[in-house]
């Protein structure tokens, strides 16, 4: 079973000790100013891993400091989704990655080997609930979502649809997304064991599960929302509104939609004092490197 309660205490521990370590409020004195931008070339640029969703951000600031086209760029870029960029930053087998937060699986894998991660946001996120285009049900309470994922709540008709049981789709464990879902959505609330053919292996694969139409409108995900929007849309599916707010940059931005969070980029806390790592991340929360995301189709940090 899920362990929300201890984890959703780790998490908040990491950033809480990248917050002391200063370094973030020195990276955001700077993005109150330009910031030159440092310039680098595939040789020194620094070995960068990190999730799927984070991929045309790091393409994007992989070209503008290397002073090259996105698809001159993209051979020197590969992202091994979550966990595995986890394990390859713990292992020192890559300097910097861009990702969604550590799972308690990963804070206990850099715990064992005496490792600290800084866990440091660059750019502002939301986690969105999907359902089908033809599901009439378009909003659905914060406690709601919760009810359904605990096996509470079981029937669209209890949230004013149709007489159709809720077929709920989840993600893997050390998935970007399920580490979201526990940290964010469930907290200290248990979520139900579902059946093996509702855990969805891809963020991408769990959109197409929620639009396939087989028998009836029934299922509910979830995922981030510039993979949604941005790289694997889908006509089928739509957004529900939280609490009555429907996710979008300017909701995401003002903090009303109600389940925000970020993407992050992590180092080890023994990376070198002005290292590329830390030049490059310095850049990224600077006001030019905070519009690069803007313009990449990312919300900029408030």
């Amino acid at each position: 079973m899920y362990s929300c309660k201890r984890y959703f205490g780790h998490v908040v521990f990491v950033i809480l000790l990248t917050l002391s370590l200063g370094f973030l409020s020195a990276c955001t004195a700077s993005n109150s100013k330009e910031s030159q931008a440092p310039s680098f070339d595939p040789e020194t640029y620094p070995r960068v891993d990190g999730s799927t969703v984070t991929i045309p951000l790091s393409e994007a600031l992989a070209g503008r400091l290397m002073g090259m086209t996105l698809d001159e760029v993209r051979p020197y870029i590969l992202h091994n989704k979550t966990h595995q960029a986890y394990v390859n930053l713990i292992d020192q087998k890559t300097d910097l990655i861009f990702v969604t937060s550590p799972s308690k699986e990963e804070l206990d894998l850099a715990a064992s080997m005496d490792v600290t991660l800084e866990v440091i946001p660059i750019v502002s996120e939301a986690f969105v609930f999907l359902a089908h285009v033809d599901n009439p049900v378009d909003s659905l309470t914060y406690e709601e979502i919760r009810s359904i994922y605990a096996g509470e709540i079981t029937n669209w008709s209890q949230v004013g649809g149709a007489n159709l049981p809720i077929v709920a789709y989840q993600r893997p464990l050390n998935s970007g997304s399920q580490t979201g879902f526990l940290e964010l959505v469930m907290k200290d609330k248990l979520p139900m064991e579902p059946p093996s053919e509702q855990i969805i292996a891809g963020m991408s694969g769990l959109i197409d599960a929620v639009a396939a139409y087989e028998s009836s409108p029934d299922a509910l995900g979830y995922s981030y929302y510039y993979f949604v929007v941005d790289m694997w849309g889908n006509d089928d599916v739509r957004l529900l509104k939280v609490d009555g707010v429907y996710p979008s940059p300017e909701t995401i931005a003002s903090k009303e939609y109600p389940v925000g969070t970020a993407y992050y980029a992590v180092i080890r806390s023994d990376e070198p004092k002005d290292s590329p790592a830390r030049q490059v991340i310095e850049w990224l929360l600077s006001d030019e490197g905070q519009l690069l995301a803007k313009e990449t189709g990312y919300v900029p940090l408030q």
